[in-house]
């Protein structure tokens, strides 16, 4: 048995639970204890080495998440808003660390997190790159800089197996901005344009999705006024970033208080 904390993916067959299982197995500072997927999936039952498609590493997928996470110290999620709601209770019972990627929750899905986190520890960002959340305080200060003069635009592109629009790292760097301007993002957002559209608002913060090929996440958030253009941008050329920052979050929820955080609180950053 090792000594390094345990962690359970779920959505083990998903393009991101496969990247986490793959970071998890060759890291020396956790290692697998479990791999969860859907009922009725044909992996379920399976060695998850040999599923997707290599050597038996002694982890079978199973559906039951309850008995994944009995012996595991965290649990890492990248699924669906109504799959998390669900894990995060199985989560709290199990009093695991529980890591949360997944994006396209509503306010009340968010919300439904809330007694979970009363229980265990929760760190739920939209995006888990270290660089993304460096952009998203840098927004922020450049954001509470600048006036309304500046019309603030968030470009965001993804591959075009994407499900939900805008992405959630694009929702968070729009928050940042609005908090930098001291207002709520739920007033100023202007996520549709069709037709005949009128001049965009004063103070609006615009978001722009773009679905096409394999492109892993491009965020760009372009201050523009008369004159002048200031762009902050990110890309991720590889899915590995975000698994690391997962794994990350994982071993500094090992510990920690029972509460709701996010990766700012994993990086120091939340001041």
């Amino acid at each position: 048995m090792s000594d390094t904390p345990g962690i359970v993916i779920t959505g083990a067959s998903g393009r991101m639970g496969q990247m986490l299982i793959g970071q998890v197995s060759a890291s020396d500072r956790v290692h697998l204890a479990g791999a969860v997927e859907r009922a009725g999936h044909a992996w379920v039952g399976q060695d998850i080495g040999v599923a997707m498609g290599g050597a038996a590493i002694g982890v079978f997928v199973t559906d039951d998440p309850a008995a994944a996470m009995k012996d595991a110290q965290a649990v890492i999620d990248f699924t669906a808003p109504e799959a998390t709601l669900a894990f995060a209770k199985v989560a709290a019972a199990a009093g695991v660390v529980h890591v949360i990627g997944t994006t396209g929750m509503s306010d009340a899905q968010i919300t439904g997190l809330d007694a979970p986190s009363k229980q265990t520890v929760i760190v739920r960002a939209g995006n888990m790159s270290l660089g993304v959340n460096l952009l998203t305080q840098l927004t922020k200060r450049v954001a509470a800089a600048l006036d309304a003069d500046f019309d603030i635009e968030v470009i965001e592109a993804h591959h075009n197996q994407k499900v939900d629009a805008p992405s959630g790292t694009a929702l968070m760097l729009g928050e940042a901005a609005a908090e930098g301007r001291g207002v709520a993002l739920a007033d100023v957002s202007d996520r549709g344009r069709d037709g005949i559209t009128g001049a965009r608002k004063r103070g609006d913060i615009g978001f722009t999705a773009i679905r096409g090929g394999d492109i892993v996440g491009e965020h760009d958030v372009m201050f523009a006024a008369a004159g002048e253009r200031i762009i902050l941008r990110h890309i991720a050329s590889d899915r590995a970033v975000f698994a690391r920052g997962a794994i990350k979050a994982a071993l500094w929820g090992q510990g920690k208080p029972a509460g709701a955080y996010d990766m700012l609180d994993v990086l120091g950053l939340n001041d």
